[in-house]
């Protein structure tokens, strides 16, 4: 192995100590940036050659040596996934690695930069990239609810507030309620990557950079829409990944409650779904469970989301200007909300595609009791006010109770008592229909068959706009 190379440390007589090391080096996080960094420096050589600060010569051995530097780092991560540098992070390893293949030139990449600058840019290159494979995984997710909606148009199934039996819904309806939510992430993602798009290269430690240099030129080389305006806020501002992980809470917290429904949706009480064996486990014990431990785990997700957005808010919070050591925490978080929430998604969309829901089982959830509200505008219908109509209903109710039956099988002779506005028995029945309820609900976003079909169209109308402008 070859010596430790170190960035700094001219004016120091002694190493840091073994425990500092085991804090400060973070090689095992950021190793994950080496082509992002490789590729700064590629960009970062381009524009010392074109300004004058870098020979034709140097900078023709820093780009052939980084090419060399990526293969090998490559080749060694494919075979054991790690890197056994003694460098404390990858700007050092690559530094060192490019001096073995290019000599005295790559002492002269790091001409006017600095660490400070070079690892934001790394950073936002990679979250650039990456957050474009998070979205995509959103709108996957969105295209399986919207098929499993399309498939299962017919599902009539209770709808519930308060856990409590509540209105006939559409299944489809339901589904549809988180396809949005999650269409909602996407769109909030889409506005922070156009925030990201925004080059800290060329701000140095926190003064900028004394060289001539063309950062907006570097800045788009590099896939940039722009420059930082200013070198302190480019090298301390960690915004961007304080609004990633807001937004993978949020995210989160969306797939905790469409878990949380499909995860009661699977129990022997409801048993509306049953989930497949490729998400589901069985039990040590007892043969006869089948767990949702997928869901449950994206539940439970959730909150170590929301945890890692919080406390890196925390770190932030007392920080002075600009760069200060406790920011190199960033990335760890970062990568950990990052990866967690790539396999919540996949594991919600996998879970939701194979998942067999019981059209019957939901069917026979419904009670008359849950037409009580349809039963409260058919007297509005006939001119009776609302409130009114409501206290009426609720008199049915009661007295039904009294009877030991539901609504429907009330006697006709109590509804006349009660209000001869609830007209005759031939009228009544044909309102306990689970059909004829749901198809009430015609208005936009309602969950009669004509509005959710309308729903399903102005979302897949969305998802191919969205996949034109991406192409």
């Amino acid at each position: 192995m070859d010596e430790r190379y170190q960035l700094w440390g001219g004016c120091f007589e002694e190493e840091a100590s073994a425990v500092l090391r085991r804090l400060n080096d973070s090689l095992g996080v950021d190793v994950r940036l080496f082509r992002e960094d490789i590729r700064g420096s590629k960009a970062w050589a381009t524009e010392l050659h074109r300004s004058g600060h870098l020979s034709e010569d140097d900078n023709k051995s820093i780009q052939d040596g980084l090419i060399k530097v990526e293969q090998e780092i490559e080749q060694e991560l494919s075979i054991s996934g790690r890197l056994s540098d003694p460098e404390e992070d990858i700007h050092s390893v690559v530094e060192r690695r490019l001096h073995r293949h290019a000599g005295e030139s790559a002492l002269r990449l790091h001409t006017a930069r600095s660490r400070n600058d070079q690892s934001a840019t790394d950073t936002k290159l990679w979250m650039m990239t990456s957050l474009r494979r998070a979205q995509t995984e959103v709108i996957n997710l969105i295209t399986v609810l919207l098929e499993r909606a399309q498939v299962d148009i017919n599902f009539i199934a209770p709808g519930y507030t308060h856990l409590q039996r509540a209105q006939p819904i559409r299944w489809s309806h339901f589904l549809m309620s988180y396809a949005w939510m999650f269409r909602d992430d996407v769109c909030r993602l889409e506005e922070q990557i156009g925030r990201l798009s925004s080059c800290p290269l060329g701000s140095g430690a926190i003064a900028g950079c004394a060289l001539p240099i063309d950062r907006q030129k570097l800045a788009e080389s590099l896939g940039f829409k722009q420059v930082t305006p200013n070198s302190m806020y480019a090298v301390g501002s960690r915004d961007h990944i304080v609004e990633f992980l807001n937004w993978s809470s949020l995210c989160g917290l969306h797939l905790s409650r469409l878990a949380e429904d499909l995860i009661i949706y699977s129990s022997q009480e409801f048993g509306i779904v049953q989930h497949s064996d490729r998400f589901s486990t069985g039990s040590s014990l007892m043969p006869q469970k089948r767990n949702p431990d997928g869901l449950e785990l994206v539940r439970g997700a959730a909150g170590l989301l929301l945890g890692d957005s919080f406390s890196f808010s925390c770190i932030l919070k007392g920080l002075p200007s600009t760069y200060n050591k406790d920011l190199q925490s960033d990335k760890e978080i970062l990568f950990r909300s990052y990866d967690r929430l790539l396999d919540c998604l996949k594991v919600t969309a996998g879970s939701v595609a194979t998942m067999k829901v019981n059209a019957r089982k939901a069917e026979s959830l419904l009670e008359p009791g849950m037409l009580a509200t349809d039963l409260a505008h058919w007297l509005v219908k006939r001119g009776v006010p609302f409130r009114r109509a409501h206290h009426l209903v609720g008199t049915a109710l009661r007295r039904a109770a009294a009877l030991g039956v539901d609504l429907q099988n009330l006697p006709h002779q109590e509804y006349s008592e009660i209000c001869l506005k609830f007209g005759s028995h031939e009228e009544l029945q044909k309102i306990f229909s689970w059909e004829a309820s749901v198809e009430q609900y015609t208005s936009e976003g309602g969950t009669a068959k004509e509005a959710v079909l309308a729903q399903m169209q102005k979302l897949q109308q969305w998802l191919q706009n969205h996949k034109n402008v991406e192409a």
